[in-house]
């Protein structure tokens, strides 16, 4: 089953983010992490042509070419001196779509993710895939139970808008 939860808890979930979420509920028999062991990659091109209907830019591969760079600093005559990389994006509200795998949690990639999407000067919204199962540990429940504690503690305020973690 898919499963989402929304930061801050405050207020909805934002309709570009709830679109995302359909696609992969309407994929969920194909990328469900109880059933399958694909890698991020994997699930993104699954995810690919659903995203790609609602405008999201989709990342094709991991050649230069293929990829979304998102400028995050300038330097002279506006020349791009830096840009993270993002599997989605949805210009006109600014949604941020990162797909994880086995790196979600255990290796901290979800708070590369957030420290990047942070970074955008167009990113109002963060959108995380992760595996509800990854080798036994539940992945979805980790990275919402450390988004709990961000959120709760109010001592750090990020520029986004809204945080939605998804597992599937």
């Amino acid at each position: 089953m898919i499963v989402w939860q929304t930061y801050p808890k405050s207020g909805p979930t934002p309709v570009a983010t709830r679109l995302a979420i359909a696609v992969f509920e309407a994929e969920f028999v194909s990328i469900d992490s109880e059933s399958t062991n694909l890698k991020s990659d994997q699930v993104l091109a699954i995810l690919a042509e659903g995203l790609r209907a609602l405008n999201f830019v989709v990342e094709e591969g991991k050649t230069h070419a293929n990829q979304i760079k998102l400028p995050v600093l300038y330097g002279q005559n506006d020349a791009v001196q830096k840009s993270f990389d993002a599997d989605a994006f949805h210009s006109a509200s600014g949604t941020v779509l990162e797909v994880e795998a086995g790196r979600g949690y255990a290796n901290n990639q979800f708070l590369k993710d957030l420290f990047q999407a942070c970074m955008m000067p167009d990113a109002q919204h963060l959108v995380i895939a992760v595996r509800n199962n990854y080798r036994d540990s539940r992945d979805f429940f980790k990275v919402v139970n450390w988004f709990d504690t961000l959120y709760t503690s109010g001592r750090l305020t990020l520029p986004l808008a809204t945080v939605t973690v998804i597992g599937y």
